[in-house]
């Protein structure tokens, strides 16, 4: 008995630390964090702009949208590269669809 309850506590604690999201390197975890925010604040921006432009209706818009909601999503969880990433696509969405 005593010996499967060592076992399962090494295989909750491998498990878990497996899982376990602590930066390897914090300054470079704040610069992403930053981009991420700052991509987010200029995504939203331009995507306002675009709105009130009157190019709220186009598909590009509807894409830029979901990706800056999912990019929020993102850095919420703290994967601050898929975030930027997507800020990215977005932005070319917003450009694209003022064409």
């Amino acid at each position: 008995m005593d010996t499967r309850l060592i076992i399962m506590a090494a295989m909750v604690t491998i498990t878990l630390a497996g899982c376990s999201s602590a930066p390897t390197k914090p300054a470079e975890e704040l610069a992403l964090a930053k981009k991420c925010d700052k991509g987010l604040d200029v995504g939203y921006k331009e995507l306002n702009f675009s709105n009130a432009k009157g190019f709220g209706g186009s598909w590009e818009y509807t894409k830029a949208a979901s990706l800056l909601s999912a990019a929020k999503v993102q850095s919420g969880f703290g994967s601050y590269t898929g975030c930027i990433e997507k800020v990215k696509t977005a932005r070319a969405y917003i450009r694209e669809s003022r064409k």
